[in-house]
């Protein structure tokens, strides 16, 4: 059983050359990594421990490698990196509306897999400051980006310029943290419906798109012209603003 305290990384590949250069190289670098050379393998190995990233080939013995991803990302919210001999633009993009965080095609070199590796987990940890039993007040967690102020445990937006609460929809809020937790990860409109629990969105219409316009009116300079929600066509948005944390 994997250790909590470390990092672990589910290498998916059927190569077993791929896998074992893969699995040596996080091993040297203090990662905990399991392997998996199948569709059956990869259910059991998120079944039996918590994984903090899967790299995924696309092409395992004839499995479908896209339609793994769609499951995974549906089950379990884990960072997936797609490593695959398959390079062409229509697989990116389906591999990014699907939810991978990142696309490295086959052959690859060794530091690059790392860094992209480590650059995805920067990116998609959220750590929250632990609360001390029995503490008589409660913590607040708040982000910073763009001068903007978001307390997550009010629920409250204050102003860059002044510091005065925006009025935000209960939907306007959660997506925006949904946003700030997730700063330069590109999120398909699918994965921005399954993280808006609770809501009643149709795949059908624009639901999304309709609230991300809404929410760039309050916080964007100019929302016609976006830089903080940016647009990726084909795809979704990505939160391109430095984002900070804190807890006090």
């Amino acid at each position: 059983m994997p250790d909590g305290s470390r990092r672990h990384i589910l290498v998916v590949d059927d190569e077993e050359q791929v896998a074992t250069l893969l699995r040596n190289l996080f091993e040297r670098e203090g990662f905990l990594v399991s392997t998996a050379g199948s569709g059956a393998a990869l259910r059991a190995e998120l079944a039996k421990a918590a994984v903090s990233l899967v790299t995924l080939d696309l092409n395992l013995g004839g499995e479908d490698g896209l339609a793994l991803a769609r499951e995974i990302r549906s089950r379990h919210d884990v960072p997936i990196i797609m490593i695959t001999a398959k390079d062409n633009e229509v697989d990116r993009v389906v591999g990014l509306e699907l939810g991978a965080d990142d696309y490295i095609v086959k052959p690859f070199n060794l530091r690059e897999v790392l860094a992209r590796v480590r650059a995805v987990l920067r990116r998609y940890e959220a750590p929250i400051a632990a609360k001390p039993a029995g503490a008589a007040c409660q913590q607040h967690e708040r982000f910073s980006f763009d001068g903007w102020k978001l307390d997550v445990t009010a629920r409250e937006l204050l102003h860059k310029a002044d510091g005065s609460p925006v009025q935000l929809t209960t939907a306007e809020f959660n997506l925006l943290e949904i946003f700030v937790r997730r700063p330069a990860r590109v999120l398909s409109r699918d994965m921005i419906m399954d993280l808006l629990k609770g809501h009643d969105w149709s795949p059908l219409d624009r639901s999304i798109d309709t609230l991300v316009g809404r929410l760039r009116k309050k916080i964007e300079p100019d929302f016609e012209m976006p830089t903080l929600i940016k647009t990726v066509r084909g795809v979704g948005y990505v939160f391109s603003a430095d984002v900070a944390q804190e807890a006090t």
